[in-house]
């Protein structure tokens, strides 16, 4: 430490006992100043618009660097990157910020609960669902609340860096090590006395701060998150198939498998179930104002008029793979199959415009969803393309009206 190298060379080093004395009076008032600091830096971030606020050590993240590498080598990633792509580095915070010694999380609700219309059976409309988390541009205002304190960090001498929804660093661990929450068996965070409908982010520092205390697990015995995950996604508790996680089946490229498209259901982008299931995540959650700028649902049949440019306008803050809006429109073909009214006409003549689509892609969720919708006699009986061969090979029967 520089003040211990500079206490030892400004004592004499006959002086034993003052030395000694002189010692434990620095790291007396040493501790006593990290704390002090680093309530002040919690208050900072509350100020700035944190809900909540923790502090951990710059260490690498050990536990979570052997997660990812045994989920790795057992198959659960499946095609996903983000901390997966180099989990040396997104477990090295030093590897963020030379010389860092400690973190600063913080974390944003962003619950809002709506009341949605319920459908008629003979409406020409049809929606499909959006995730809470991707309502609107939540990490946004999170940035904005971390920089305050990453500015007050920089005004007081020290190096600091924000990370929000970035791979750079596993952030549910440095929140668990923070001690906002503990891991629930959907894997994500559950903060204390709120659940975990929360938005993470982090300030890595050159700064010593004062650590907090890890809290314990909160979950007990309920496994509700397990039994709610519409394809047995959580594979254990705490541990998710990627492959498996409507989350990630929706925003991965590809033809989606048929044994999950049933159970994607109106999801157009993410899945609360697991969330939705846990007692304190409803019972306890922060509510939030909606934004102005919400989309709690999509217009399936409008979206698949749009343009390229005008879905990534729209819909661009999503993730999606390599900005192709096809991929958006594969889940909005997904959707009517699984949910539009088959007596909308409006949603048949989408779905048989898109069967005769360029893209192989698209022409095989169409399949798929006219073959849903009881459109068997408009279906080619046979297509060049292999994925789309197999799509006829393998039609699903009329979907029952409910």
């Amino acid at each position: 430490m520089p003040w211990y190298s500079a206490l030892k060379k400004s004592v004499p080093s006959g002086c034993s006992l003052l030395r000694v004395w002189c010692l434990r009076f620095v790291i007396v008032k040493s501790v006593e100043f990290q704390s002090s600091y680093t309530r002040h830096l919690s208050e900072v971030g509350l100020s700035a618009g944190l809900h909540r606020i923790g502090f951990t050590t710059a260490e690498p993240l050990l536990r979570a660097r052997e997660a990812l590498v045994e989920r790795e080598a057992r198959g659960l990633r499946d095609t996903m990157q983000f901390t997966y792509r180099n989990p040396i580095r997104s477990t090295t915070p030093e590897m963020a910020l030379p010389h860092a010694r400690s973190i600063v999380v913080g974390a944003r609700s962003y619950f809002a609960d709506v009341q949605l219309p319920v459908l008629s059976e003979m409406t020409d409309e049809v929606f499909g669902d959006v995730a809470r988390y991707a309502w609107s541009d939540h990490y946004a205002a999170l940035r904005d609340s971390l920089t305050v304190v990453a500015q007050q960090l920089r005004n007081d001498g020290h190096e600091a860096l924000v990370f929000a929804d970035s791979n750079a660093i596993v952030d549910r661990e440095v929140a668990y090590l923070a001690g906002l929450g503990w891991f629930g068996k959907n894997a994500n965070l559950l903060i204390s006395g709120a659940g975990s409908w929360f938005v993470l982010g982090c300030v890595i520092t050159t700064a010593e701060l004062a650590p907090s205390s890890v809290v314990s697990d909160g979950c007990g015995t309920c496994r509700r998150c397990l039994d709610a995950c519409p394809t047995g996604a959580i594979v254990e508790p705490g541990v998710i198939d990627a492959g498996k996680c409507l989350a990630w089946i929706l925003q991965k490229p590809g033809v989606i498998a048929h044994q999950y498209r049933e159970a994607i259901g109106a999801r157009m982008y993410g899945c609360d179930s697991c969330q939705d299931a846990c007692p304190p995540s409803m019972r306890l959650a922060q509510h939030e104002n909606i934004a102005n700028d919400a989309q709690i649902v999509v217009d399936v049949l409008e979206l698949l008029s749009l343009s390229d440019a005008e879905i990534l306008e729209r819909y661009g803050r999503w993730y999606i793979a390599g900005r192709d809006p096809r991929w958006v429109r594969r889940n909005a073909l997904v959707v009517i199959g699984n949910t539009a009214s088959l007596h909308n006409e409006k949603a048949k003549a989408v779905v048989a415009t898109h069967m005769q689509s360029p893209d192989p892609v698209l022409r095989a969720h169409a399949i798929w969803a006219a073959s849903r919708l009881g459109m068997g006699s408009s279906i080619a009986l046979h297509d060049e393309d292999p994925d789309v061969a197999a799509e006829l090979h393998r039609l699903p029967g009329v979907r029952e009206q409910h």
